[in-house]
Protein backbone atom coordinates (compact mmCIF):
# COMPACT_ATOMS: atom_id res chain seq x y z
CA UNK A 1 0.00 0.00 0.00
CA UNK A 2 1.38 3.43 -1.07
CA UNK A 3 1.61 5.68 1.22
CA UNK A 4 0.84 8.96 -1.20
CA UNK A 5 -3.15 10.21 -2.06
CA UNK A 6 -4.36 8.53 -5.15
CA UNK A 7 -3.70 10.31 -8.58
CA UNK A 8 -0.83 12.48 -7.12
CA UNK A 9 0.89 11.65 -10.48
CA UNK A 10 -1.79 12.11 -12.63
CA UNK A 11 -1.14 13.72 -16.06
CA UNK A 12 2.71 13.89 -15.41
CA UNK A 13 5.22 11.55 -17.60
CA UNK A 14 7.63 9.33 -16.58
CA UNK A 15 10.53 7.77 -17.89
CA UNK A 16 12.49 4.74 -16.35
CA UNK A 17 15.36 3.42 -18.00
CA UNK A 18 16.18 -0.32 -17.20
CA UNK A 19 12.45 -0.29 -16.44
CA UNK A 20 11.76 -3.53 -17.67
CA UNK A 21 12.85 -5.54 -14.76
CA UNK A 22 13.22 -5.51 -10.75
CA UNK A 23 13.36 -2.36 -8.83
CA UNK A 24 12.95 -0.17 -11.78
CA UNK A 25 9.83 -2.12 -13.10
CA UNK A 26 8.58 -1.57 -9.58
CA UNK A 27 9.14 2.10 -9.59
CA UNK A 28 7.41 2.22 -13.38
CA UNK A 29 4.44 0.54 -11.94
CA UNK A 30 4.42 2.44 -8.56
CA UNK A 31 4.18 5.76 -10.65
CA UNK A 32 1.34 4.49 -12.76
CA UNK A 33 -0.75 3.51 -10.35
CA UNK A 34 -0.28 6.86 -8.61
CA UNK A 35 -1.52 8.26 -12.34
CA UNK A 36 1.40 8.93 -14.23
CA UNK A 37 1.61 8.32 -17.71
CA UNK A 38 5.05 5.91 -17.77
CA UNK A 39 7.60 4.69 -20.07
CA UNK A 40 10.23 2.39 -19.94
CA UNK A 41 13.45 0.90 -21.97
CA UNK A 42 15.67 -1.71 -21.83
CA UNK A 43 18.04 -3.70 -24.19
CA UNK A 44 15.14 -7.07 -24.89
CA UNK A 45 12.42 -5.77 -26.71
CA UNK A 46 10.34 -8.72 -25.83
CA UNK A 47 11.13 -7.90 -21.99
CA UNK A 48 10.07 -4.31 -22.83
CA UNK A 49 6.54 -5.31 -23.91
CA UNK A 50 5.99 -7.30 -21.13
CA UNK A 51 6.63 -4.85 -19.06
CA UNK A 52 4.62 -2.07 -20.36
CA UNK A 53 2.06 -4.30 -20.27
CA UNK A 54 2.13 -4.96 -16.47
CA UNK A 55 2.51 -1.33 -16.10
CA UNK A 56 -0.68 -0.97 -17.28
CA UNK A 57 -2.60 1.03 -20.70
CA UNK A 58 -0.73 3.09 -22.15
CA UNK A 59 2.65 2.65 -21.10
CA UNK A 60 5.17 2.37 -23.70
CA UNK A 61 8.13 -0.20 -23.93
CA UNK A 62 11.15 0.19 -25.99
CA UNK A 63 14.26 -1.29 -27.00
CA UNK A 64 17.55 0.83 -26.08
CA UNK A 65 20.56 0.21 -24.80
CA UNK A 66 21.79 3.01 -22.36
CA UNK A 67 25.19 2.84 -23.75
CA UNK A 68 24.43 3.95 -27.05
CA UNK A 69 23.79 7.64 -26.44
CA UNK A 70 21.89 7.65 -30.13
CA UNK A 71 19.29 5.34 -28.92
CA UNK A 72 18.06 6.06 -26.68
CA UNK A 73 17.83 9.49 -27.22
CA UNK A 74 15.51 8.36 -30.21
CA UNK A 75 13.61 6.19 -27.59
CA UNK A 76 12.97 9.48 -25.12
CA UNK A 77 11.93 11.76 -28.17
CA UNK A 78 9.37 8.73 -28.72
CA UNK A 79 8.09 8.69 -25.33
CA UNK A 80 7.98 12.34 -24.77
CA UNK A 81 6.14 12.28 -28.24
CA UNK A 82 3.46 10.32 -27.07
CA UNK A 83 2.98 11.49 -23.35
CA UNK A 84 4.20 14.93 -22.86
CA UNK A 85 7.50 16.02 -21.48
CA UNK A 86 9.18 14.65 -18.76
CA UNK A 87 8.12 15.06 -15.23
CA UNK A 88 10.44 12.58 -13.83
CA UNK A 89 13.12 10.69 -15.30
CA UNK A 90 14.95 7.18 -13.70
CA UNK A 91 17.81 5.98 -14.64
CA UNK A 92 18.66 2.47 -12.87
CA UNK A 93 20.17 0.18 -15.70
CA UNK A 94 22.72 -1.71 -14.04
CA UNK A 95 25.49 -4.89 -15.23
CA UNK A 96 27.27 -6.75 -12.06
CA UNK A 97 28.74 -10.09 -11.41
CA UNK A 98 31.68 -10.99 -8.87
CA UNK A 99 35.38 -11.11 -9.92
CA UNK A 100 38.54 -10.11 -8.65
CA UNK A 101 40.65 -7.38 -10.51
CA UNK A 102 43.33 -9.82 -11.85
CA UNK A 103 40.76 -12.71 -12.84
CA UNK A 104 38.58 -9.39 -15.01
CA UNK A 105 39.58 -8.01 -18.53
CA UNK A 106 39.67 -4.79 -19.22
CA UNK A 107 36.63 -4.98 -21.60
CA UNK A 108 34.27 -6.70 -18.42
CA UNK A 109 35.48 -3.50 -16.16
CA UNK A 110 34.69 -1.14 -18.87
CA UNK A 111 31.41 -2.85 -19.41
CA UNK A 112 29.84 -2.35 -15.66
CA UNK A 113 31.15 1.29 -15.81
CA UNK A 114 29.62 1.78 -19.32
CA UNK A 115 25.91 0.73 -18.42
CA UNK A 116 25.98 2.23 -14.89
CA UNK A 117 28.11 5.15 -15.18
CA UNK A 118 27.67 6.50 -18.64
CA UNK A 119 24.84 4.76 -19.32
CA UNK A 120 23.43 7.64 -16.29
CA UNK A 121 24.96 10.33 -18.14
CA UNK A 122 23.31 9.02 -21.16
CA UNK A 123 19.86 9.21 -19.91
CA UNK A 124 20.37 12.39 -18.13
CA UNK A 125 22.22 14.41 -20.21
CA UNK A 126 19.59 12.95 -22.94
CA UNK A 127 16.46 14.25 -21.31
CA UNK A 128 17.31 17.41 -20.00
CA UNK A 129 15.75 19.52 -23.38
CA UNK A 130 12.64 17.31 -22.54
CA UNK A 131 12.19 17.81 -19.03
CA UNK A 132 9.15 19.96 -18.07
CA UNK A 133 10.60 22.97 -15.93
CA UNK A 134 11.05 24.04 -13.72
CA UNK A 135 10.05 20.84 -11.17
CA UNK A 136 11.89 18.14 -13.45
CA UNK A 137 12.89 15.08 -10.85
CA UNK A 138 15.73 13.22 -11.71
CA UNK A 139 16.97 9.89 -10.18
CA UNK A 140 19.59 7.52 -10.39
CA UNK A 141 19.76 4.29 -8.95
CA UNK A 142 22.83 3.94 -7.39
CA UNK A 143 24.35 1.05 -4.55
CA UNK A 144 26.10 1.26 -1.56
CA UNK A 145 29.55 0.45 -3.18
CA UNK A 146 29.76 3.83 -3.93
CA UNK A 147 30.72 4.30 -0.26
CA UNK A 148 32.03 0.82 0.92
CA UNK A 149 34.62 -0.96 -0.79
CA UNK A 150 33.83 -4.21 -1.93
CA UNK A 151 36.31 -7.07 -2.78
CA UNK A 152 35.15 -8.13 -6.02
CA UNK A 153 33.60 -5.69 -7.01
CA UNK A 154 36.12 -3.10 -8.39
CA UNK A 155 33.77 -2.13 -11.18
CA UNK A 156 30.72 -1.92 -9.75
CA UNK A 157 31.95 0.37 -6.98
CA UNK A 158 33.80 2.40 -9.56
CA UNK A 159 30.62 3.10 -11.45
CA UNK A 160 28.71 3.57 -8.19
CA UNK A 161 31.01 6.34 -7.01
CA UNK A 162 31.00 8.46 -10.25
CA UNK A 163 27.32 8.11 -10.11
CA UNK A 164 26.89 9.90 -6.64
CA UNK A 165 29.27 12.30 -7.78
CA UNK A 166 27.16 12.97 -11.24
CA UNK A 167 24.27 13.19 -9.16
CA UNK A 168 25.64 15.88 -6.93
CA UNK A 169 27.04 17.46 -9.54
CA UNK A 170 24.07 18.21 -12.05
CA UNK A 171 22.19 19.04 -8.39
CA UNK A 172 24.56 22.20 -8.89
CA UNK A 173 24.15 22.93 -12.60
CA UNK A 174 20.76 22.45 -13.51
CA UNK A 175 18.59 23.81 -10.22
CA UNK A 176 16.58 25.34 -10.05
CA UNK A 177 15.22 24.01 -12.94
CA UNK A 178 15.97 20.52 -12.34
CA UNK A 179 16.26 18.61 -9.19
CA UNK A 180 18.65 15.80 -9.40
CA UNK A 181 18.88 12.85 -6.77
CA UNK A 182 19.73 9.20 -6.21
CA UNK A 183 18.99 6.20 -4.53
CA UNK A 184 20.95 3.86 -2.68
CA UNK A 185 19.32 0.42 -2.04
CA UNK A 186 20.58 -2.30 0.13
CA UNK A 187 19.96 -6.00 -0.40
CA UNK A 188 16.75 -5.89 -1.83
CA UNK A 189 14.38 -9.13 -2.21
CA UNK A 190 13.42 -10.79 -5.74
CA UNK A 191 16.33 -8.81 -7.80
CA UNK A 192 18.68 -9.93 -10.54
CA UNK A 193 21.15 -8.49 -8.35
CA UNK A 194 20.78 -10.11 -4.75
CA UNK A 195 20.43 -13.28 -7.01
CA UNK A 196 23.80 -13.19 -8.20
CA UNK A 197 25.37 -11.59 -5.42
CA UNK A 198 23.71 -14.29 -2.57
CA UNK A 199 22.87 -17.10 -4.48
CA UNK A 200 22.36 -19.43 -1.94
CA UNK A 201 21.03 -19.91 1.97
CA UNK A 202 24.52 -19.38 3.39
CA UNK A 203 24.86 -15.94 1.43
CA UNK A 204 21.51 -14.91 2.40
CA UNK A 205 21.86 -15.52 5.98
CA UNK A 206 25.07 -13.81 6.08
CA UNK A 207 23.24 -10.80 4.82
CA UNK A 208 20.65 -10.88 7.00
CA UNK A 209 22.98 -11.20 10.08
CA UNK A 210 24.59 -7.86 9.21
CA UNK A 211 21.40 -5.67 8.71
CA UNK A 212 20.22 -3.85 11.55
CA UNK A 213 16.88 -4.28 10.40
CA UNK A 214 17.57 -8.22 9.95
CA UNK A 215 15.30 -8.49 6.52
CA UNK A 216 16.17 -7.70 3.07
CA UNK A 217 14.18 -4.54 1.88
CA UNK A 218 11.06 -5.00 -0.59
CA UNK A 219 10.52 -3.55 -4.46
CA UNK A 220 7.76 -1.51 -2.96
CA UNK A 221 9.92 0.25 -0.40
CA UNK A 222 11.92 2.03 -3.03
CA UNK A 223 9.26 2.55 -5.46
CA UNK A 224 7.93 4.28 -2.37
CA UNK A 225 11.64 6.30 -1.65
CA UNK A 226 11.47 7.18 -5.70
CA UNK A 227 7.57 8.62 -5.26
CA UNK A 228 9.03 10.71 -2.44
CA UNK A 229 11.85 12.16 -4.23
CA UNK A 230 9.76 13.39 -6.88
CA UNK A 231 6.72 14.67 -4.99
CA UNK A 232 5.86 18.26 -3.51
CA UNK A 233 6.97 16.90 0.07
CA UNK A 234 10.69 16.80 -1.36
CA UNK A 235 10.72 20.64 -3.40
CA UNK A 236 13.61 21.66 -1.72
CA UNK A 237 15.81 18.16 -1.99
CA UNK A 238 18.55 18.16 -4.52
CA UNK A 239 21.43 16.40 -5.06
CA UNK A 240 21.29 14.08 -2.14
CA UNK A 241 21.96 10.11 -2.21
CA UNK A 242 18.91 8.57 -0.50
CA UNK A 243 20.43 5.48 1.49
CA UNK A 244 17.25 3.12 1.43
CA UNK A 245 18.76 -0.19 2.71
CA UNK A 246 17.69 -0.91 6.32
CA UNK A 247 20.80 0.50 8.05
CA UNK A 248 23.48 -1.46 5.82
CA UNK A 249 25.55 1.38 5.47
CA UNK A 250 26.29 1.67 8.80
CA UNK A 251 28.49 -1.39 8.97
CA UNK A 252 28.29 -4.97 10.49
CA UNK A 253 25.28 -5.30 12.69
CA UNK A 254 25.65 -8.59 13.22
CA UNK A 255 25.37 -10.48 16.84
CA UNK A 256 29.14 -11.41 16.83
CA UNK A 257 29.75 -7.89 16.01
CA UNK A 258 27.93 -5.93 18.57
CA UNK A 259 28.94 -9.23 21.38
CA UNK A 260 32.77 -7.79 20.40
CA UNK A 261 32.00 -4.67 20.69
CA UNK A 262 30.29 -4.79 24.05
CA UNK A 263 33.25 -7.40 25.40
Amino acid sequence: MSAFRDGLFNGKSVFVAGGTSGINLGIAQRFAALGAKVGVIGRDPDRAARAAASIGEGALGLSADVRDYAATRAAMEQVAAAHGAFDVVVSGAAGNFLAPALNMSANAFKTVVDIDLNGTFNVFRGAHDLLNKPGASLIAITAGQAINASPLQAHACAAKAGINQLVRVLAMEWGPDVRVNGISPGPIENTEGMARLAPDAASRAAYYERIPMRRWGEIDEIAEAAVFLSSPSAGFITGTILDCDGGSQLGDASRQSLERGMG
